[in-house]
């Protein structure tokens, strides 16, 4: 194989890069390349392509590919924030509420209106505060941008009724799901949805998309295979795999990529259990040299030596639990396939070195890029924001164009495709500047965007934007303590309705001799530990809503204490 001798050389060469440590003001620089290359992409959106969903960077018009509801405004929206443009973060955010509707009679990708649309919104109404925009009371827990995700999600649920609750992969959002739909998903479009759906409940009080995504990850997750691992494409009604390859890229990627977050967004540690559990298999039977295989789900067996770029999230992944040596062996890896071709091509065979047969594209796609971010978060080495120029570069390089960035059809020559996906703006573009702007609000720092720490709820009681973000698949970014907010008004609503009814009810409790019913001496501390038979009674209501503390994840341990 290739694979120890291409590695050999990326040492040195990143043992040249690593030389080359980057000022502030040298970040500061790359940080401005990168502003041009948003708003060179953005404004020849606007110009040329809006309101269809994408723009055709080499004829300089528009099409609508996954809907109907201009797309590529809807995925960049956050990244204006990210960028600090509150004005026009504004302006788009009354321009989508005006224009955009749900309620037509379009087949839509369950997967990419949940993690694009849906998310997207989620996290432009989590930022609206931060963006100056007029805000509702008992904000986050209610507003116009989280409505309209709400009226999109809605239009998924369809999809999810099902004999498992695994979802159909494409819904009619004005009439459900058609009759001749097949019944065939991948799995990455079975497990993709409870950030998103989590969030929506959350938020809103809600539990019904919740408990839709948790039914199909626990469907998923009772067809694994007896050596731990997933296919690729199952059947959402019996339950069977058409597809038995597994590995970690495409049609199996963001499932993997859910469970940690979820279980970090959620402090759910089943996920973590979960994902784990997947872990011990990938890495038994699915790892080579720090490459990553595709293998038969039940034996095992090799399928496919390739490397396929969507694959290139799952350093950034790793980073997140804590295991950072392998991450960065396993980064060097697909950053040497970088530097061969300029970008990733879809397929990379890792036994002949080189690109896989029509698939030698490259769409400017983010995950590389991400896991750069998370492993310089994570190191603060400069060989990831050397990449990062090199990426910038290359991008520039190739794929630029009077109108736009083109994807790229074949990174051999460089060909272009006359497309630039919605996920350009959203993810490549985000994840490059936050790379070089490692004290940006996201990141918990108090840069683009003013100050770090925001009021919200009901009495404005919850802290809300100190750090700790999750970025879903599409990367829009969700704050955990906006879920813990609204979720803890919730509770002390019902807590305070439960009261008042018990108050209207009689109470045998009442006839009992005041003796019985006085509270303990003060002196007297209550005992953490029970007596056998005894239960612990809570108290009639709860502390007011608490601060968030940014208990998420050290080396992958979940905090799900409740102090």
């Amino acid at each position: 194989m290739r694979a120890p001798v291409c590695a050999a050389l990326l040492l040195w060469v990143l043992s040249d890069a690593a030389a080359r440590q980057f000022s502030e003001e040298q970040m500061a620089a790359v940080r401005q390349r990168i502003k041009s290359m948003f708003y060179h992409a953005y404004n020849s959106y606007l110009d040329n392509a809006f309101p269809y969903d994408e723009l055709r960077p080499l004829t300089c018009d528009g099409q609508d590919t996954w809907g109907s509801f201009s797309l590529t405004l809807i995925d960049a929206l956050d990244t204006l924030l990210v960028l600090g443009n509150r004005t026009e973060f504004q302006r788009v955010a009354s321009l989508l509420l005006d224009t955009v509707d749900f309620d037509i009679d379009v087949n839509a990708s369950v997967f990419e209106t949940n993690i694009r649309v849906v998310g997207g919104l989620l996290s432009a109404h989590l930022l609206a505060s931060r963006a100056g925009m007029e805000l509702e009371p008992g904000w986050p827990c209610s507003g116009p941008l989280l409505r309209m995700a709400e009226d999109a999600a809605r239009k998924l649920l369809p999809a999810f009724e099902t004999p498992t609750g695994m979802p159909y992969g494409t819904v009619n959002l004005m009439h459900g799901v058609s009759p001749t739909e097949t019944p065939v998903t991948c799995t990455a479009g079975v497990g993709t949805f409870i950030l998103e759906f989590a969030a929506l409940s959350r938020l809103t009080g809600d539990p019904t998309f919740e408990n839709a995504a948790r039914r199909a990850l626990s469907a998923l997750w009772s067809t694994r295979s007896d050596i731990g691992l997933v296919g690729n494409h199952i059947d959402i009604v019996t339950k069977k795999w058409v597809a038995q390859d597994a590995g970690i890229g495409a049609g199996i990627d963001s499932y993997f990529e859910y469970l940690v977050k979820g279980a970090i967004m959620l402090e759910d540690e089943e996920l973590l259990d979960m994902f784990r559990a997947y872990d011990r298999a990938i890495q038994n039977y699915t790892r080579f040299d720090d490459w990553y295989l595709w293998v038969q789900m039940h034996k095992g067996t090799v399928t496919m030596p390739v490397f396929q770029s969507l694959e290139a999230f799952w350093p950034g992944l790793q980073s997140l639990l804590g295991n950072l040596d392998s991450a960065a062996r396993t980064f060097q890896n697909y950053y040497s396939v970088w530097r061969q071709f300029g970008g990733l091509p879809e397929f990379y065979s890792i036994t002949q070195g080189y690109t896989v047969d029509k698939r030698e594209g490259y769409p400017l796609r983010p995950e590389l890029i991400e896991s750069a971010m998370y492993l310089f978060r994570a190191t603060g080495d400069h060989t990831y924001l050397q990449f990062g120029l090199d990426a910038v570069e290359s991008i520039e390089r190739i794929a630029k164009t009077p109108c736009g960035y083109a994807s790229v059809r074949d990174l051999r020559d460089h060909q272009l495709d006359n497309r630039m996906e919605s996920f350009f703006l959203a993810e490549t573009v985000k994840y490059l500047y936050l790379l070089f702007d490692p004290a940006h609000f996201l990141h918990g720092g108090g840069t683009e965007g003013g100050e770090s720490w925001e009021d919200g709820g009901d009495s404005g009681q919850c802290v809300l934007g100190a750090g700790g973000f999750i970025f879903n698949t599409e990367a829009h970014p969700l704050d955990p303590a906006a879920l813990h907010c609204c979720s803890r008004h919730a509770q002390e609503h019902q807590e305070l309705r439960d009261i008042l009814l018990s108050l209207s009810q009689p109470s045998s409790q009442s006839e009992q001799p005041a003796s019985q019913t006085e509270d303990p001496p003060s002196s007297q501390s209550e005992s953490i530990a029970l007596k056998p038979g005894e239960k612990k009674t809570p108290p009639p209501l709860s502390c007011p809503v608490e601060p968030f503390s940014a208990r998420l994840s050290v080396l992958g341990q979940v905090f799900s204490d409740n102090t």
